[in-house]
């Protein structure tokens, strides 16, 4: 991935909270830095996700990708950080667009999902909020 020099960053940006399960999706933009909600990506198979995100990537064009980089509270690596870099490096190879990856220790705790509530969106606009708030 390349490094991005977040000040000339404009335009359209997608995030992505990446589970194994479910990957949630936001977007927001450069002009407003207000980020939304706007899907949960579903599906049996990486193939299936991956043909997900391409719909996405082709509607919504974005300048960058934000991805959640899961830590433990002391900034050691979890058991998803790994899993969620090689996320970012494959957004980056397949679509070839710009990645960041951001801090989403805190994420989380934003939240208090009820049983079976599904609220990865609401998780990735946490972290593309995070972004905005950051730069």
């Amino acid at each position: 991935m390349a490094t991005v020099d977040n000040a000339n960053v404009s335009g359209t940006i997608l995030a992505f909270d990446f589970g194994l399960k479910r990957i949630g999706v936001a977007v927001g933009n450069t002009l407003m830095c207000q980020a939304q909600a706007l899907t949960i990506i579903q599906a049996p198979s990486n193939d299936g996700k991956f043909a997900a995100i391409a719909s996405l990537i082709q509607e919504w064009q974005p300048v960058l990708c934000v991805v959640g980089l899961p830590m433990h509270q002391d900034g050691t690596a979890h058991e998803m950080t790994t899993r969620c870099q090689r996320f970012a490096n494959q957004l980056h190879g397949r679509y070839g667009v710009q990645v960041v990856l951001v801090d989403e220790r805190y994420s989380s705790a934003v939240f208090h999902a009820k049983q079976g509530e599904r609220i990865d969106d609401q998780a990735a606009a946490v972290i593309l909020q995070q972004y905005f708030d950051q730069t």
